[in-house]
Formats: structure tokens, C-alpha cells, sequence
């Protein structure tokens, strides 16, 4: 599981470019993602990774690095 991977996923599913993700990028204000999309990108990363996010795990997830390192915590 790497950064570009996570990456990747992102911006399929919230439709940005990739030179807008960096590991410091908050989903909500830097990519502008709703609610909905937070719920897609959950999904998109469950499906990807085979790790469940909690609801409010989810809800504590704001940059692209939280995304990352809770990944990595689930995977090992």
C-alpha cells in the first residue's frame, strides 16, 4: 500500500487532479469533498485495501495522511 495508491483512489473518486493530492491535502477544504463523497471514498478505499473504516473513524479522517497511516494500522 503506498501513497499513490491512496492517491489514485482519491482522485477517481472525488474527480481532482493528482498534483492536487499531497499527503498535507484535507479532503473537505483543500479538495472540497461533501459527505456523500467522504462516503464514496470510504467505500472506494474498503473495496481497494479490504479494510473496514468505521463511520466514526471516517469522521476523524481529514487529510490524506490520516487516510495513509490508518491503512498502514489496519493492514499490518
Amino acid at each position: 500500500m503506498t501513497f499513490e495508491n491512496v492517491r489514485d483512489i482519491i482522485v477517481n473518486t472525488l474527480s481532482c487532479d493528482a498534483d492536487q493530492v499531497t499527503l498535507e491535502t484535507n479532503l473537505f477544504e483543500d479538495l472540497e469533498a461533501d459527505s456523500l463523497e467522504a462516503v464514496e471514498l470510504s467505500m472506494a478505499l474498503e473495496e481497494a485495501f479490504g479494510v473496514g473504516i468505521a463511520d466514526e473513524d471516517m469522521a476523524n479522517i481529514k487529510t490524506v495522511n490520516d487516510i495513509v497511516e490508518y491503512i498502514k494500522s489496519k493492514v499490518q
